[in-house]
């Protein structure tokens, strides 16, 4: 893996940001073809804004979390989590973030000829940005390239090279079912993809319903045409599944997890985690602790 110095770090990268995880594979521009240079993960601070009138390469970015908006050439457009948006090395662009709920978000640099038509092809030409309803598994093959380029074997750049094409498949293929899918079909999967990157931060009906811009009622019909539960109980399952993920893996106590999940009662979030996993949540966390 190739090595940067600091002041191409600061040309490239952002202060403003926090949990940072980032991978340099070739920072030379290519010439032909598509490659990927550098990329990374980051959680934005509050006051995140970034202006740009260029940068060094293409760029591909996903929000996995949050809110936020990006102007592309004057043109604005809302973030949310599932939003995708590209840029060219001409793209004017800002981006910041909602103060009260900051984007975790990815980002890919990509360089050579081909780079501008993939990203089209791929449904986010530059100075694009479109919402993928069905996001779960962009997350988890970005979050995988970022692990491997972050490794510095001889195979690195071959791996990454074939996530990277992987991606934008699945970014295509998520672009055109949203492009040709039933728009109620479309909706729920917004809302179901809301809960799933943010259930740690949402508590009701109400909370769901705004994010998504639609009415509570219609959220409701939504889950009983598509899926075996009500919206608030699809949010309390999936709430109780993260926090049974950080007992065991021995993060730290019940009440932390309850309030990790925004349980400011402890007893009260211990029988609803019961009541999902039919175990107390003390009882996981000793097996938490033998493991």
């Amino acid at each position: 893996m190739d090595k940067i110095g600091k002041s191409e770090a600061e040309a490239l990268l952002s202060r403003q940001v926090s949990g940072t995880r980032y991978f340099f594979l070739n920072l030379a521009p290519a010439t032909g073809g598509v490659e990927l240079a550098l990329g990374g993960r980051e959680r934005c601070n509050p006051d995140y804004e970034i202006r740009r009138r260029g940068y060094a390469y293409f760029g591909l970015e996903y929000v996995a979390e949050g809110a936020g908006e990006a102007e592309l050439d004057g043109e604005r457009h809302a973030l949310r989590a599932g939003s995708v948006f590209a840029y060219a090395p001409s793209t004017r662009c800002v981006m910041r973030t909602d103060p009260t709920r900051p984007m975790l978000k990815y980002f890919l640099c990509l360089s050579g000829r081909d780079a501008a038509k993939r990203l089209k092809r791929a449904g986010v030409a530059p100075g694009e940005a479109r919402v993928l309803a069905a996001h779960a598994e962009i997350r988890s093959v970005v979050e995988d390239l970022v692990r491997e380029g972050q490794r510095s074997g001889g195979l690195t750049r071959a791996i990454c090279a074939q996530l990277l094409e992987l991606l934008l498949l699945k970014v295509e293929d998520a672009a055109g079912a949203a492009a040709q899918g039933d728009p109620a079909e479309a909706n729920f999967q917004r809302c179901k993809a809301l809960i799933d990157a943010e259930a740690e931060r949402l508590s009701t009906l109400r909370e769901i319903a705004a994010a998504v811009g639609l009415e509570e009622s219609s959220v409701c019909r939504l889950f009983r045409r598509y899926h075996d539960a009500s919206p608030y109980q699809y949010l309390l399952r999936r709430k109780m599944n993260l926090a049974a993920a950080f007992l065991v893996e021995g993060r730290g106590r019940v009440k932390e997890a309850a309030q990790r999940v925004g349980f400011a009662d402890p007893y009260h979030f211990s029988r609803c985690f019961k009541s999902v996993h039919g175990v107390a949540p003390s009882e996981l966390l000793k097996h938490g602790a033998r493991e």
